[in-house]
């Protein structure tokens, strides 16, 4: 069985809809009917588009207009870890973060107690939907840098991360930093619970997070595994 609740996104339920009569051949000649929806999602009601209606659906649109143009814009100065912004339609970010302690869930079929890790540095391509990791080993990222596997359960050959149950809630009003943010939230906050890389490191990784619980020890470069991928070939 495979969760997929998370692809289908936030469900919205119609409220009102609008209908736009137009005499033919003169354009600007136009009349909007509004109808209210019922329980089951059907058009009742039918009136003229009203005064307040009007007002409504402005303020509608322009602060959906405001969300999109926050959207992945820095607070400040564009953040020294962004690697690449892809401006499409389902725009994705590419971000570095350094050799870091922080606290990891595993659960209980791995044995390893919960605790504060240091976590080898990553390289992370996240849309709106999807998150995919990397580690590296150089301190300066450049585009031909290699990548290697993200020394991590739940994360499969290609790099990307399967959340489990967790609910992820990107939304279009975030700034670049709390895209980031979250994501990062996302991914140490939710319980590492199973292999989806038959191979994710050398040596038995198991004993490697059990030895770094709660110590100052870093993880092991020697035990990162490369995938063959560089930085430019994630960015696509």
């Amino acid at each position: 069985m495979k969760t997929i609740t998370n692809d289908f996104g936030s469900l919205y339920k119609p409220v009102k809809a609008f209908v736009i009569y137009r005499i033919p051949r003169k354009t600007s000649a136009v009349y909007v009917e509004s109808f209210d929806m019922d329980e089951n999602g059907y058009p009742v009601n039918a009136h003229p588009l009203t005064a307040s209606e009007c007002g409504n659906l402005a303020k509608a649109l322009d602060k959906s207009e405001q969300m999109n143009r926050n959207y992945l814009r820095p607070k400040g100065l564009m953040p020294s870890n962004v690697l690449h912004i892809d401006p499409d339609y389902n725009s994705r970010v590419i971000w570095h973060t350094p050799e870091m302690q922080t606290e990891l869930f595993f659960t209980k079929n791995f044995g390893i107690t919960e605790g504060k890790f240091f976590v080898p540095a990553m390289v992370w391509k996240a849309s709106k939907d999807t998150l995919s990791v990397y580690a590296v080993v150089e301190e300066n990222i450049e585009i031909t840098t290699e990548l290697y596997n993200a020394p991590f359960p739940n994360i499969d050959n290609s790099g990307k991360v399967c959340m489990g149950n967790v609910k992820i809630d990107i939304k279009l009003g975030h700034t670049l930093e709390d895209f980031m943010q979250n994501w990062q939230n996302y991914f140490f906050n939710s319980y590492f619970s199973h292999f989806l890389n038959s191979k994710p490191a050398k040596g038995n990784l198991i004993q490697i997070w059990q030895s770094l619980v709660n110590t100052k020890k870093k993880f092991p470069k020697k035990a990162l595994l490369k995938n063959g991928l560089t930085l430019k070939s994630i960015i696509k």
